[in-house]
């Protein structure tokens, strides 16, 4: 079978022997070790796709989004590779913690970040902390103080622009959750107020438009609007302002005939036309750097055909594993992974097992029509918001991830047990 693996997979994906193979490991292979489901995560490509970024912005800050996709093992691999780690909770900040990462090169997000994980993240010495309300400026002010530290901060500006994507990951606008608005003049407040306070330090200015982006066009308006309210902020209070953070949200391929999206250097290329070169430039990939990575693993179960309506092949995971379709209508392809087959295609829809008619992984997918229980499906683009989504609805446990490279495998989160969850009941 000649298979043209499309953007979206690992660049380590060859058809070889009849089966899908990922980093040389054979996906027969990886389900009769680790079973089903699993996410199957390709180090070669995500170490790559980590230098892609580093070397687009030399003396610039790559931060990876940890939301994407973290834990411990891939926190070592950051570290290696020189790039900071942006988190978001107090539990994103103990996994940095336990992967050994230096704490000046992590960036604390968060809209609503407790008085407990300021504490703790001033005491282990976090290298910045984005403050994105006024209380919690309050809060953080008291902080420092208490700890008797200068705690290094940008403010969070809303821009005003809106990215061209799902309203639910669009975070740009005026009317947004983050933080503060430009146009409402709430911004040039934040900026007067860490100014004001003693044990505050004012190092940056960041903005971040949304996710899943394949168009400059946002990136460059918010770029442009941002470094100009930069220039204001230090004219009116006569101070330098030397880093400006425009955040991440790069789109990936899902499917094939979806928008390639922009590279790291012309991301960066079209960034530096607008700020000026002596600011430091920072940037959060998160999603197109984890989301390429990995593979979802699934062995179907049933098929069900209703004649002159439709075709259901379930598999052994679903919104548990991979709640985008169901949140937000997010659209995977896959492929018949374990086997070849000429069987004429047909358009199926592959279903979780889940008790949810919405419990839908891929819709309008071309099957073999001789797809049978017991085969192998393979999603791609399953690095990124899948198993840092991931739940336990209906009791189902997390699949682990397991990390290919050169003919090998391991485990570097382990698949959850019933005794787990059973563990949490008193």
């Amino acid at each position: 079978m000649n298979l043209v693996i499309e953007n979206g997979w690992p660049r380590t994906t060859t058809w070889t022997g009849g089966e899908l193979r990922i980093g040389g490991v054979g996906v027969r292979e990886l389900a009769a070790e680790f079973g089903t489901p699993a996410y199957v995560l390709d180090e070669e490509e995500f170490h790559s796709r980590c230098a892609e970024w580093r070397d687009a912005l030399p003396g610039g800050e790559v931060h990876y989004g940890g939301k994407a996709f973290l834990c411990s093992e891939v926190v070592r691999w950051l570290d290696a590779a020189g790039l900071c780690l942006d988190v978001c909770t107090g539990g994103e900040l103990a996994v940095a913690m336990a992967g050994g990462m230096d704490p000046g090169r992590v960036v604390f997000h968060g809209n609503n970040k407790s008085v407990a994980e300021l504490r703790r993240a001033v005491a282990w010495g976090v290298g910045c902390v984005v403050v994105d309300s006024f209380a919690e400026i309050e809060r953080l002010t008291t902080v420092a103080a208490e700890a008797g530290v200068r705690q290094r901060v940008m403010v969070r500006v809303t821009p005003g622009v809106e990215a061209h994507t799902h309203e639910f990951i669009a975070t740009g606008g005026d009317d947004s959750k983050f933080g503060f608005s430009l146009a409402a003049g709430l911004a040039a407040e934040a900026v007067r107020r860490v100014l004001e306070a003693a044990s505050l330090e004012l190092v940056g200015l960041h903005s971040h438009i949304g996710s899943q982006i394949t168009d400059l066009g946002g990136f460059t308006l918010a770029a442009r609007r941002m470094a100009g309210f930069l220039r204001a902020c230090e004219h009116e209070h006569g101070v330098t302002i030397p880093k400006l953070d425009l955040g991440g949200g790069l789109g990936i391929v899902y499917r094939p005939g979806d928008p390639v999206p922009p590279s790291p250097a012309e991301v960066v290329a079209a960034l530096r036309e607008v700020v000026p070169a002596r600011l430091r430039l920072a940037v959060e990939p998160g999603r197109s750097i984890a989301g390429p990575t990995a593979v979802a693993l699934y062995e179907v179960g049933t098929v069900k055909e209703i004649p002159g309506v439709n075709t259901y092949v379930s598999v052994d995971g679903g919104m548990s594993d991979n709640p985008r379709p169901a949140m937000y209508g997010a659209a995977y392809t896959g492929l018949l992974a374990s086997r070849v087959s000429d069987a004429p295609l047909r358009e199926v829809t592959v279903v979780g097992r889940h008790c949810e008619s919405g419990d839908v992984l891929v819709r309008d997918l071309p099957l073999p029509a001789d797809v049978r229980p017991g085969d192998l499906l393979a999603v791609p683009a399953s690095g990124a918001y899948q198993r840092s989504m991931a739940s336990n609805y209906n009791h189902v446990t997390r699949p682990p991830v397991v990390a290919v490279r050169d003919g090998s495998a391991r485990v570097i989160v382990r698949r959850e047990t019933e005794e787990d969850l059973l563990r949490l009941y008193v």
